[in-house]
């Protein structure tokens, strides 16, 4: 994480409001950029493309655990462990106002990456941020 001071105000709450509204504000900004012909920051291109990658990944991730869902509860003997570990990971609980474990975990690494991108930071997740890195031109 390596901080920049030449990262304007503007760049930092649009990098912060991408990972906040899973790409979309990132998303938005890139159309009217195009449409303006304006070019985009490394810092804030770094910033949407990962706030894009992680949306589309953790999308990608629930489908396929309901699939496979699907298909283990259907086995004997496994359905009662995974019915079991379903019901740790995604049910809500009460000390945690009412979120499931796979809530705190998502909001945790969601908030870490919206902070740490409006402190003009490059936010690091492994293999992710090395794949984005190689595709903006961050090197």
């Amino acid at each position: 994480m390596r901080p920049f001071n030449n990262i304007t105000l503007m760049e930092r709450i649009i990098s912060s409001a991408s990972y906040l509204t899973a790409g979309m504000a990132g998303f938005l900004w890139m159309i009217l950029a195009a449409i303006l012909k304006k070019g985009i920051k490394q810092f804030l291109m770094y910033h949407i493309m990962q706030s894009i990658f992680i949306s589309i990944g953790y999308f990608l991730f629930i489908e396929l655990y309901k699939l496979i869902f699907i298909i283990l509860v259907k086995i004997p003997l496994i359905n009662s462990m995974f019915l079991f570990f379903n019901g740790v990971v995604f049910n809500p609980l009460p000390i945690f106002w009412g979120m499931s474990l796979m809530q705190i975990f998502t909001s945790m690494v969601i908030l870490y990456l919206a902070i740490t991108s409006f402190l003009g930071q490059y936010s690091y997740i492994p293999y992710i941020s090395d794949i984005i890195k190689n595709n903006t031109g961050n090197r």
